[in-house]
Formats: C-alpha cells, structure tokens, sequence
C-alpha cells in the first residue's frame, strides 16, 4: 500500500487516476469502468434466394 507524501499537489479532473512512476514524476491515466457493457454489433443477414422448382 502507498503513503501520502503530499496534499493537494495536483489539480485532479474526475475520471482519472494519479499515481507516482518509478522515476518519481507524478501520472495521470484515464480510470476504466467496470460494469458498464457494449452494445453488440449484429451483423444484417442478407436475404436467401430460394431456387424454383421445374
């Protein structure tokens, strides 16, 4: 677990999420969200031409 060094230090937006990289620079990425699901693409079917009988 991480310790607070520092206080409101960075402007934060909602939606990301701050973290200190190895080299000591402080980042910013962009917070996935669970549970929210995709529309499926349904692929049209194309219509069947049935052959006549002779």
């Amino acid at each position: 677990m991480g310790k607070v060094v520092k206080k409101n230090v960075v402007k934060r937006k909602p939606g990301y999420l701050y973290y200190v990289d190895g080299k000591g620079n402080v980042c910013e990425a962009k917070m996935s969200r669970g549970g929210k699901r995709k529309k499926k693409k349904v692929a049209k079917k194309k219509p069947v031409k049935k052959k006549k009988k002779r």
